[in-house]
């Protein structure tokens, strides 16, 4: 019950005593005064249940651990469970590559293209609810199973920190991600600010002593221990990492290494391959350059991983923390370890399962995007493809090359005004003439307002895809928006905490919303607020309120002006989007018409045009922002300059170029059989595509063809991300298999290590390891029965021959009927002219995550 409910011992033990007695229960908490009393007076009357409170924590507490020996076959070694190894009691990730226990003997072997499937994925992160107060110490509560289980063996990791206590730490080259991602690092009161651990990226597992205490904040030192510890010994060559600020933190961190080398953590870095990654909710608020460097879908051989495991199983720990903060130190590393091995214990039973729903999903869109590739390639002519192909393995085999997902840009990007503003802050800085008032501990005024702005993004980008799921989402959509928003509510709560310490006034303006609300409230229902809706107060929004309202809030000029400068840059990047994925929706509808034939064709490229109108109207959406920001500041700072080229955009205004510009003349004039033609009326192009600054010449054809091969460069990357993915599950599941048979050998071998005589006792451990290693035996049969058919799906689904209606994913409604399909009389519906066709303001249909840049966390 305590692992399903994370109730407290507390609240556990009260229960048992109500059930005994219900009206009486609390009287039997005397106090020294009500006990000398009784004593005095030699009453003998028993009132209420006798307190066991003390025997049952002591109880409780011995109980876990030997149940944790027995399950790991401790019970079993002639040398004692003295004898028991440092990890040895943490349950093991089954899919997860481990040589000897559930790999192929030839894995070594493996051709070098190939290699990725026995990598190992692993994330890090730390968790700042999990911290514990300055109660209690080692030497009175030392821990019952120090560094057998999840948690690193207690005195060698202090040693360790001790030791490296004053190391350097540099100040981060991308965004201040402590002000955004985590809690305040305040650490008065506690002795542990909270935890940090790494985790199986790919199944969402604890791994063995990766789980460490942290003294104040998020510090390398802590972090490299836990990982380096996690890979010690392993002999595997290929490892990928994520970690939120990876960016930053793998600069160094071979070089950390090299000072660890007299401790337990040494590890061969020689022939290793490590590739460092940020997860994927967490990139965007990267700066550009980290986006591309450090993207899981730009990254060969990662298939779907995500890499926000630990943000996943801090949801099932998190409700822990009102009770462990309490514990003293090995109590509470006991009580964690029992509770992670739990939640290791409840994903491995339900592997087959999961392996086999990610299976079916990935076949299906491996299919999907390999289709969706090729039409493209097929429009685009074997020279040009063969260029970019060129061009995109250059890229990844070495990132100084050309980048063929970057564009070359006449505007001014919001990366660029932030590289600017550093620049000029650092001048200032060191010339001794940066106001006072413009840093926060290690955090710029400019940098807070840059994070600001995309929160502010974020946002956006959630409340669209919320409108999109509709009105009856499925479980996985519910899932993943509740997901998202948690972790968008955190994000902002830190970064609202740290905004008044730049400006104290908003505490004010808060308190008067929380106070609006609790008014309205006495006389209505009032929901909460959606984390789309809640309000930033950025100093443009500051500038817009009635002056009653944000009368405290002080702003420098200084401010505004940084602001102005950002959503400049913000609404230029915005029409730069909307032009890029104009030009690239006129090329579907062009390859729509000229190679689409049948129900299928038609639907798949119909899906990527609405995919695409969906994406328009995020960026016309984050224009139309700034823009409205733009007013306010630039009416505030007496600007006007930008009111000649950064126009209102209004919905007819985001269309593509006017059919003639792409005027070909052997284009052939479809249409349906017996339907006249309607008659259209040229109009003029948009203002988006004249504006001063504008970087597409539609003369030349440059735009046309850097769109195009930017979307080239996307759609080629998801095609092989998920082939990969496929090729990462098939190998997962091998792996399970013999994980099983491996695990119930290794408990059939337990039988007969201690000499004990005949009887009883002999009888029933035997028992114990045969039914144990059955458990072992069953687990694998039951997986292998779940995955039965799916060798055949693989097969088929990278031969080919899979039909529409056989895809799990499959779009709904379709018969899979393709009597149509080769029909050369059945050219499909008449698209001609509609390239230039006003985008729609909401999307017509669910949006496809195949086709849309921000990916939704993955179902696992």
């Amino acid at each position: 019950m305590s692992f399903e409910s994370k109730c407290s011992a507390l609240e556990f033990y009260q229960s048992l005593s109500r059930q005994s007695d219900n009206v009486q229960y609390k009287r039997a908490q005397k106090t020294p005064k009500e006990k000398e009393r009784a004593k005095r007076s030699g009453s003998k009357k028993r009132r209420g249940v006798k307190n066991r409170y003390r025997e049952f924590l002591r109880i409780t507490r011995q109980w876990r651990h030997v149940r944790m020996l027995k399950r790991a076959a401790r019970g079993h070694d002639p040398q004692g469970i003295a004898n028991t190894q440092p990890g040895e009691c943490a349950l093991l990730c089954p899919a997860c590559p481990q040589p000897g226990k559930n790999m192929d003997p030839g894995w070594e072997s493996t051709p070098e293209d190939h290699k990725f499937i026995h990598a190992l994925f692993v994330a890090m992160d730390a968790n700042f609810r999990l911290k514990r107060k300055d109660v209690s110490t080692e030497e009175k509560d030392p821990g019952l199973g120090n560094g057998w289980a999840f948690f690193c063996e207690v005195k060698a990791y202090m040693e360790h920190v001790k030791k490296h206590w004053h190391q350097k730490q540099d100040r981060s080259h991308c965004v201040a991600h402590d002000a955004v991602d985590k809690p305040d690092r305040e650490a008065r009161g506690t002795a542990s600010s909270g935890i940090g651990a790494v985790d199986c990226a790919r199944h969402n597992m604890k791994r063995p002593l990766s789980v460490g205490d942290l003294q104040l904040g998020e510090r390398y030192l802590n972090m490299d221990y836990m990982f380096f510890r996690s890979i010690a010994g392993s002999p595997l060559v290929h490892f990928f990492v994520s970690y939120d600020i990876a960016c930053q933190w793998h600069i160094h961190v071979w070089d950390r290494l090299q000072q660890y080398q007299d401790e337990t953590i040494i590890i061969d870095g020689l022939g290793k391959f490590v590739t460092f990654l940020v997860p994927k909710f967490h990139l965007p608020a990267h700066i550009e350059e980290c986006n591309l460097k450090f993207s899981f879908n730009l990254t060969r051989y990662v298939g779907q991983t995500d890499g926000e495991a630990p943000e996943r199983g801090w949801a099932n720990a998190n409700p822990l923390a009102r009770s462990t903060k309490e514990m003293g130190p090995g109590s509470r590393r006991d009580t964690l370890d029992d509770h992670f091995n739990d939640a290791n214990h409840k994903k491995i039973i339900a592997l087959g399962y999961m392996l086999r729903k990610k299976v079916e999903n990935a076949v299906a869109e491996m299919v999907r995007t390999r289709q969706a590739l090729q039409d493209l390639e097929r429009s685009l002519g074997a020279e040009v493809v063969e260029d970019w192909e060129a061009m995109a393995s250059a890229w990844e085999e070495n990132a100084a090359n050309p980048n063929p997902f970057a564009t070359l840009r006449k505007d001014r990007h919001v990366a660029q005004v932030r590289a600017e503003l550093a620049a000029e802050a650092a001048e200032r800085e060191a010339a001794g003439k940066e106001d006072v008032g413009a840093v926060r501990g290690d955090m710029h005024i400019t940098e807070l307002i840059a994070m600001g702005l995309q929160l502010e993004d974020q946002q956006r980008i959630l409340g669209f895809d919320v409108a999109a799921t509709g009105l009856h989402p499925t479980d996985g959509q519910r899932r993943a928006m509740i997901e998202r928003s948690s972790k968008l509510r955190r994000k902002i709560v830190a970064w609202m905490e740290l905004q008044v310490k730049f400006f104290p006034g908003l505490l004010n303006v808060r308190a008067m919303e929380d106070a609006e609300r609790a008014r309205l409230a006495e006389t209505q229902p009032v929901p909460g607020i959606s984390v789309s809706d809640m309000k930033l107060w950025i100093p443009s929004a500051i500038v817009a309120a009635p002056r009653g309202v944000v009368q405290d809030v002080l702003v420098k000029d200084e401010v505004y002006q940084h602001e102005y400068r950002l959503r400049i840059g913000q609404a230029e990047e915005g029409l730069h989007e909307v032009r890029r994925l104009l030009l690239v929706r006129t090329h579907v509808y062009q390859l729509k018409d000229e190679h689409s034939r049948g129900v299928r064709a038609n639907m798949r490229s119909q899906d990527k045009i609405e995919a695409l109108n969906d994406q328009t109207q995020r960026a016309a959406s984050q224009y139309r922002a700034a823009r409205q920001s733009l007013v306010s500041l630039g009416r505030l700072l007496k600007r006007h300059e930008w009111e000649r080229t950064l126009l209102e955009l209004k919905p007819d205004d985001v269309r593509g170029l006017p059919q003639a510009t792409f005027h070909d003349p052997e284009r052939k004039k479809k249409k349906r059989r017996g339907r006249k033609r309607r008659a259209r009326v040229e109009r003029p192009a948009s203002w988006i595509w004249t504006t001063t600054g504008a970087e597409y010449n539609p003369a030349d054809g440059a735009a046309m063809n850097e769109a195009v091969r930017i979307e080239w460069a996307k759609t080629r990357a998801r095609s092989h991300r998920w082939r990969e993915e496929v090729d990462l599950l098939e190998e997962e599941m091998a792996r399970v298999r013999r994980f099983f048979a491996w695990r119930a050998a290794h408990w059939r071998e337990q039988v007969g290590r201690r000499e004990l005589p005949e009887g009883p006792q002999l009888e029933g451990e035997t028992a114990y390891v045969l039914r144990q290693a059955a458990v072992q035996e069953e687990l694998g049969d039951s997986a292998a029965e779940e995955w039965e058919s799916l060798a055949e799906l693989i097969r088929r689904g990278r031969a080919g021959e899979l039909e529409e209606n056989e895809m799990v994913a499959g779009t709904e409604g379709e018969t899979g009927d393709d009597s149509d399909e080769d029909d050369e009389d059945d050219e499909g519906e008449d698209t001609e002219g509609e390239e230039d066709d006003p985008v729609p303001a909401l999307p017509r249909r669910e949006i496809k995550t195949t086709y849309v840049d921000e990916v939704l966390v993955m179902e696992g």
